[in-house]
């Protein structure tokens, strides 16, 4: 089906009259090519020609233009001299059209997409960045190499844009996503960070974590801010760098220390950092940090005096919660080839992809297999506080009616294939894991629990530790790299799980995007575990997509959520359950049992650092959970 801005049908009817003017157009190039007039203009009747198929119905984009006409096809497979007509042909193709940019700033990479009005990405740049490990459980990045790194993947997708024919004046706006939680401190004055950014999956603060939930009124504060206290947030983070940076607390006692998540470190650089001083985060972001009332969508003074008992959280500058689409309060880029281009939408990563995915309805669900894994459970505009080990979300803010989540995460996904392939040298290249992970039929009995960081929901063991059961004579490289693969998988179940019973709805299907999604292997062993079907799309740069929509509802691209319906939908793929539920059972619980051994290596630890007191809370705590949870196991594997 050919979608047209207008007159579609009249588009249909006059088919052929395109066909026609289509093998006008491939001869004139060819002509064109033979008179060796490549000057990187088209000939006039080239132009006419142009103008002319463009007349019938005013195909929406030039990819359907060449659909309707077999021989323009033709002409866009060839490459060398015909490089300069195809661009003007693009050029000329696309005059009308707009587009949105999209920052994905994750934990590995940054990335910069533009996207036009289907959804299509048009030109994509990414570059790595340094991953600082200074000690086991820690993860830091560089703040300022992050926004090098997005300068960079600008310039570097404008030029691919343009290369392609494509005007930079075509562009409506630009949308941000990131990385969550991973927290910066900086001189509000100099704009200068004051330690590196610490990252979402760092474990540093578990101590801190323990002393907060002894604090009285501690089991409240989900109520509030939808979030548990645990090594996750940004509050445990910021705490801690009050606690044992020195400089830190110098910039905090001058009243100088700026606090924000990756998106407000970002808008703000972006800006022009103190000269304009655009100091804003969004309701995604902010319900990550602890800080932010759910409900109200503002600070909650209830939040800032519990974690004020030792430091005045109030003199440290924290951004403006702006809504996630605005046209104004994101500013604009300040310097670069897009020096003047506003920002108008902003989501955090893992709302983002719910809305790639169109998951604008209550009910619909998605899991992104990333550095990390995160399913999120659209509950619609009323939060769902969750007892089963979940958070409860924002998913987005476009109109001052917040919609909610239910969400689950996992710690360790794709960093688990990074893993394998740069701590055991098992491959140089990802896909091989999984190619390694089909040479053998099953895990032979092996359980890898892949808690490097802890465990994250539902479990949220901070004191357990990556462990691999049932190793034997037997176990071969392939059974580790399929067991890595299962451990997401595993997890993946256990959260939805906990979603169900907090939502009180089976889901009938999956929507699943992100790296690690690319595994076929992957994702079936994830339908036969949950027993239901997953649906891949095609185009998975749903993330990307996500913050690109947030832009252009605000910008005006696009208006409503139906004008969303066709994108992205043609090319998915299925996955449905093929094992034995009795089977797929006996693996969960084999699964369960492992996760309740790993624990208990940070009690040893804790000892040896001369705090018995907490050694001894997580010797007992750990005796008696284990006992309970092994019953548990126990009495299901002889069931």
């Amino acid at each position: 089906m050919i979608t047209c801005s207008r007159g579609g049908a009249h588009l249909l009817r006059q088919r052929s009259s395109a066909a026609r003017y289509g093998a006008v157009f491939l001869q004139a190039v060819s002509t064109q090519r033979r008179a060796r007039c490549h000057n990187g203009h088209l000939s006039a009747a080239i132009q006419r020609t142009t103008r002319s198929i463009f007349t019938l119905g005013r195909l929406a984009t030039t990819r359907a233009l060449f659909a309707a006409s077999a021989p323009l096809a033709e002409l866009v497979g060839r490459t060398g001299s015909d490089l300069a007509a195809r661009r003007a042909f693009t050029k000329m193709a696309t005059k009308d059209k707009v587009f949105v940019g999209s920052i994905d700033q994750g934990t590995t990479s940054s990335r910069f997409l533009i996207f036009d009005e289907q959804g299509v990405p048009v030109a994509i740049h990414q570059e790595e960045f340094s991953q600082i490990y200074p000690h086991p459980g820690w993860h830091e990045h560089d703040a300022e190499e992050i926004v090098r790194s997005v300068e960079s993947c600008i310039e570097g997708g404008l030029k691919a844009f343009e290369k392609d024919g494509h005007s930079k004046d075509s562009i409506k706006a630009i949308g941000i996503t990131n990385q969550r939680e991973t927290t910066v401190v900086w001189d509000i004055t100099t704009g200068k960070p004051i330690y590196n950014a610490i990252v979402w999956t760092d474990t540093r603060t578990s101590s801190l974590v323990r002393e907060l939930k002894d604090r009285p009124n501690s089991d409240g504060l989900q109520e509030i801010c939808g979030e548990a206290i645990s090594t996750y947030p940004s509050v445990s983070k910021l705490l801690w760098l009050l606690k044992s940076q020195d400089k830190v607390r110098e910039v905090y006692e001058a009243g100088n220390l700026a606090f924000g998540t990756i998106d407000a470190w970002l808008v703000w650089k972006l800006n022009g950092g103190p000269e304009t001083n655009v100091f804003v985060t969004e309701p995604t972001n902010a319900s990550r940090t602890m800080f932010m009332d759910i409900r109200t969508m503002k600070y909650s003074d209830k939040l800032l005096d519990f974690f004020s008992y030792e430091f005045d959280l109030r003199k440290i500058h924290m951004p403006q919660i702006v809504r996630s689409a605005d046209t104004k309060a994101y500013g604009q880029l300040r310097s670069g080839p897009l020096a003047g281009f506003p920002i108008t939408g902003c989501l955090g990563d893992q709302s983002a992809a719910l809305v790639g995915q169109k998951g604008f309805e209550a009910g619909i669900a998605k899991n992104t297999y990333g550095t990390g894994c995160f399913l999120l459970l659209n509950t619609g505009t009323t939060p769902v506080i969750s007892t089963h080990g979940l958070m409860t979300t924002v998913v987005y803010d476009f109109d001052g009616t917040p919609v909610y989540a239910l969400e689950g995460s996992i710690a360790v996904a794709g960093s688990g294939v990074k893993f394998l392939m740069n701590n055991l040298g098992f491959s140089s290249q990802s896909h091989k894991i999984t190619e390694l992970a089909e040479t053998v039929p099953d895990n032979g009995g092996l359980v890898f629990v892949t808690a490097f960081s802890g465990l994250f929901a539902p479990y949220w063991i901070d004191d357990a530790h990556g462990t691999m059961f049932g190793i034997t004579h037997h176990t071969e490289r392939g059974h580790i790299a399929r067991a890595t693969l299962e451990a997401v998988c595993f997890q993946t179940k256990a959260i939805l799980d906990a979603m169900e019973k907090d939502s009180g709805q089976k889901l009938s299907e999956l929507r699943v995007d992100g790296g690690m999604s690319n595994s076929d292997l992957c994702m079936q062993t994830q339908a036969d575990l949950v027993g239901i079907p997953l649906m891949r799309p095609k185009m998975r740069e749903t993330t990307a997509l996500g913050a690109a929509i947030a832009a252009g509802f605000a910008s005006g691209v696009w208006k409503n959520f139906d004008e969303l319906k066709e994108v992205n939908v043609t090319g998915q793929t299925v996955f449905e359950p093929k094992m034995d539920a009795a089977a797929s059972r006996k693996m969960f619980r084999r699964w369960e049992k492992a996760v309740m051994m790993c624990r208990g290596w940070l009690a040893e630890e804790a000892a040896e650092e001369g705090n018995a007191d907490a050694a001894n809370d997580l010797k007992e705590g750990l005796g008696r959970e284990q006992d309970e949870g092994l019953e548990k196991v126990d009495s299901k594997l002889t069931a």
